[in-house]
C-alpha cells in the first residue's frame, strides 16, 4: 500500500492502481518506453490492474512481462465496465488513470483519478473528471515512486 497524507484534502492510502492501455500505457497497441519497469516497481507496493478493449489485439503480448493483472472488457458500455470494476476493488483504495471518454467514471469515483494527455489526446470529460492532469504516463506513474509531488500537486 501507498500512504499518502496530502495537508488539507485527503489521506490516500492507495491498494490498487487500475489503468487504460491504448491511449494511456501504449500507442497503437505497442507499450510505451519504460512503463514496463515503472510498472514493475510499483508492483511491489500495490496490486496493478490493466482494463482494456483492446483495440489492437496486443495488450496481452504488451504485458507479458509486466507484473499486472490485464482484463479485456467487453466493447458495450466500456464506461461502466470499469467503473463496477474500480467499485468492486474499492475505490477509497484505488487510483486510476486513464486518458478516454470510456474512463472518465471511474477517474471521478476513485480515491485519486489521474488523466493523461498523450499523442492520442484525452476526452474533456475525462480531464474534468480528474484530480490530476499529466502530459506523460511516466509523469503520472512517478507520482507514486514519488509521493510528495501528490502532495504538491494536491495540498490545499
Amino acid at each position: 500500500m501507498i500512504t499518502v497524507k496530502v495537508p488539507g484534502y485527503k489521506i490516500l492510502q492507495i491498494k490498487y492502481l487500475v489503468l487504460d492501455f491504448n491511449g494511456t500505457l501504449a500507442l497503437d497497441g505497442k507499450i510505451l518506453p519504460g512503463v514496463k519497469e515503472i510498472l514493475n516497481t510499483l508492483a511491489q507496493d500495490i496490486e496493478i490492474h490493466v482494463l482494456t478493449a483492446d483495440t489492437f489485439g496486443q495488450a496481452q503480448s504488451q504485458l507479458k512481462d509486466v507484473c499486472c493483472k490485464p482484463l479485456i472488457i467487453p466493447l458495450e458500455n466500456q464506461d461502466m465496465a470499469k467503473l463496477n470494476f474500480v467499485k468492486n476493488l474499492g475505490t477509497d483504495y484505488t487510483a486510476c488513470i486513464g486518458n478516454g471518454q470510456n474512463d472518465h467514471l471511474m477517474l471521478k469515483e476513485s480515491a485519486l483519478g489521474i488523466a493523461v494527455i498523450l499523442k492520442e489526446s484525452a476526452a474533456v470529460l475525462t480531464v474534468m473528471s480528474a484530480d490530476i492532469v499529466c502530459t506523460s504516463i511516466l509523469s503520472a506513474l512517478e507520482l507514486f515512486t514519488n509521493p510528495l509531488r501528490l502532495t504538491a500537486t494536491l495540498r490545499l
